[in-house]
Order: structure tokens, then sequence, then C-alpha cells
């Protein structure tokens, strides 16, 4: 076994690599082995899928190119909220009533999927459902979010809508026009999350391999060939739940999204009496902006916020000076607070704003693009992908999981998506700057 590699300067100051339960003790591959899938990419669409075929005795190997969660997984800022960035009439409207109410179905009840596999496996991830709350920064946006509070209503979902007061009364801030809350929603301590399900599926008898990069994957007769380092899995399937980490493995995949930064700032504990001012109704936020804000108070008392950071690479300091600011801005009270904690990881965004299943090649699978939606959306989409490898056996007792399957097509321009991106979040900045609702 091979020793961990260091921690990369975008998860040393990482408050969930300093607080998560341990990892699962697993072994990097060395030699070659057989199994009838070989699962790429440790987060959680991987061990999600992995457990699910494990529990149908399917012999399931997970490759991780780091540690488990190093990706997205371990990156995010851990709310667990349904729905896809598209409202349900967008998506009946973009994809017709047969496969769009299917879809809806699935990412409606994806929060729900990821806190049962919390409960059934007894997964320790600071696990708080009971909601979260969108507020509105603008009265536009305000209509925009009643309506999509009333289509989720008509669907039977638990929500509320709020006025300015009662927003102001459940953040402890006047700062926005409304809000809405979805009861489905909740927080997890994201790394842990993705610890515990890597532990779920092994001891269904699941195998899986840490700092063992997939390399190369080819086709011999009946099964792909999955090279690593130093060894190789033989396997009838492949599944690639890599998402915005999947490099140039299958380049068709890394070309259907563009990857973006998404940055994270936390406070020191804060004070009891400082703690009962801020966000009083304890339930994690996201904005309703094109450069959204998100925030929560953990379980110990932190102060979250997150944001867009640049498209790759280092993120500059003015970025999390950004973040300080807004949520000084926000909450007054946090000035002169001690922020010891800085990390970022990749989101993967595709241009209808949807999740992408695919079948690039015959026996490979691929689940990708949670457009910032991937603690419950990649949970349950590797029980989408699961579903596939078993040929659909899962989805006759579960429908929802019958997710339509799409070609993966390249982002036009796709060479150029980095100074797109960097435009896009320059103005969108600059227009908050001057004042203007962003």
């Amino acid at each position: 076994m091979r020793g961990p590699a260091a921690l990369g300067p975008e998860q040393q100051a990482s408050l969930w690599v300093a607080t998560a339960a341990p990892a699962p003790e697993c072994a990097s591959l060395d030699g070659e082995v057989n199994a009838d899938v070989c699962v790429i990419g440790g987060g959680y669409t991987g061990f999600s899928c992995a457990l699910a075929l494990a529990q149908s005795r399917t012999d399931v190997v997970v490759l991780e190119s780091q540690a488990i969660g190093h990706g997205g997984s371990g990156r995010n800022g851990g709310q667990v909220i349904p729905g896809l960035k598209q409202d349900p009439d967008e998506i009946l409207a973009a994809v017709g009533p047969a496969v769009g109410e299917r879809m809806i179905e699935l990412a409606g009840s994806a929060a729900d999927r990821t806190f049962s596999l919390i409960e059934r496996y007894g997964i320790a991830c600071d696990a708080r459902p009971g909601g979260w709350l969108q507020p509105a920064h603008s009265a536009a946006a305000l209509a925009t979010i009643t309506s999509r509070a009333n289509a989720w209503a008509r669907r039977g979902a638990k929500v509320e809508v709020l006025d300015r007061a009662q927003t102001a009364q459940a953040l402890g801030t006047p700062f926005y026009h409304g809000g809405w809350i979805d009861r489905r929603a909740g927080a997890v301590q994201p790394l842990s999350y993705a610890r515990g399900l890597a532990r779920a599926a092994i001891e269904q008898g699941g195998r899986a391999f840490v700092y063992s990069p997939a390399q190369s994957l080819k086709r011999e007769s009946d099964r792909w060939i999955v090279s690593t380092p130093h060894g190789k899995v033989r396997a009838r399937t492949v599944v690639l739940a890599t998402d915005a980490y999947s490099g140039s493995l299958w380049p068709d995949l890394q070309r259907n999204f563009v990857g973006l930064n998404s940055v994270q700032i936390a406070t020191d504990v804060l004070p009891p009496e400082l703690r009962r001012t801020i966000i009083p109704c304890d339930l994690p936020v996201s904005e309703t902006r094109k450069l959204v804000y998100y925030y929560r108070v953990n379980n110990d008392g932190r102060f979250i916020m997150g944001g867009r950071g640049n498209v790759e690479g280092m993120i500059p300091e003015h970025v999390f000076a950004a973040l300080r600011m807004v949520s000084e801005r926000l909450f007054p009270q946090l000035k002169g607070i001690n922020w010891p904690y800085r990390w970022w990881g990749q989101v993967g965004l595709t241009l209808d704003w949807l999740p992408h299943l695919a079948e690039p090649a015959p026996g490979l699978w691929s689940g990708s693009g949670y457009c910032g939606r991937g603690v419950a959306m990649a949970t349950a989409m590797g029980l989408v992908l699961a579903n596939r490898v078993l040929g659909g056996t899962l989805a006759r007792n579960d429908p929802a999981l019958d997710f339509p399957v799409k070609p993966l097509r390249r982002v036009p321009l796709w060479a150029l998506r980095k100074p797109g991106v960097a435009s896009a979040i320059m103005w969108f900045r600059l227009r908050e700057t001057l004042g203007f609702p962003a």
C-alpha cells in the first residue's frame, strides 16, 4: 500500500478535512483484478452506485485517484437540496412531460434518498434534515421563487413562502425581499458523508482502491480494461463517476460541461450569544443571485460562507476577501471574527443546467453535471447508474430511477470556456459592486 499524497492548497485549510469522520481503510491497486463492474471515482455518485450494486450481489470495484471524497464530494457546502437548477415547469417545457416528470420525481426525492441512506447505514456525518431557505435578493427574484415554491407545492412538497419580515426574522438580516423554505432539504458534513457511503459499500461486499488513478480505458473482447499506475481492472461494465474531475480519460465526457471553482471559508466556533443572532432558523441558505452565495452555521457553531471562484487553478486572495465582505454585510456582528478555514473544489455545469446520464460506448456509463446540487443529486444518480448496469431491475419497484439517457454533447467553443466564464464572473461581480441586482 502506498501512502497518501500531501493535501493540495485547495484542501490544506479545509474545515471538512479537519473535522471529518475517519475513512475506511483501503489499499491502492497492485496487480490485476476482475470484477463485474468497475466504478471510476470515489465520491457520492461512485459509492452510491457501488453500494446499490453490492446490495444486488454484483462484484464491484471502485477506483479513486486520491483519497475517498477528494473531489467535489469532499469540498462542497454540504447543503442537501432536492430539485434541479431548472424549475419543474421549465423541465417539462424543455424535455416534455413523459421524460420530464421522471426527472422531476427523481430530483424531488433526491434529498429524501440521501437522508434515508444515512439513516439506514448509520453514517456519522452531522446529518441535519429539516429544510433549506432560499432568500430573494431582489423583487424579481422573489416572484421567481414564489412560482418555484408553488410548483413544488402542487407536487406535494412541504414548502413555505416567506415575506420580507419573516425572512429577516428567520435569517437575522434585513437584506432580502423574501424567501421560501423547502422542508425536504437539509445539511451534512460532506466529507464524512462521502466516507460513510464508502464504508457502507465496502461492508456490503464492494471493493475500493485509493490513490489508484485510472490512466487508460480500452475495450478488449467483452471486457473493459482500466489501467492504473500499478494495476489493472478487467470488468464487463465501467461507470464513470468523476463529474468535474473527469480529466482526459474519456475526453467527450470532460467536454460535456464547464468546470467552475466553488470557494468556501469558515470561522472559528462562534460565541453562543453571537451564534443566536445569525440564522436563528438554523437552516442552510442559498441565495438567488447569478453568482450565488450559500451559507450556514454547522453543528459546531462555525459560520460557513461559499460562493463562485475562478474557472480553474489557484484562488486569488480577493475572492476570499469578497466572501468575508459579503458575510459582514449580511451579519455585521461577524467583524473581528477569525476565519481560519478556506478551501475550494470544482463543480460541473452543463449548458442546459440538467444532469446528464449517458452511455458513451457499450458497457460504459457516465453520470455528471449536477450544477451545484451534487450532494443529493449525485447520490440519486448513483442509484440511476446502478439501475442501468443491472438492466433496469431497480426501476421496476422505483420508476423514478428510469432517468433519461442522452448522448454526450460537446460544449460549443469548449476550448474558450475559461476566458468566457471568467468574463461573465467579472461582469456579475462588477454589477454587484455597483449596487445592481445580480
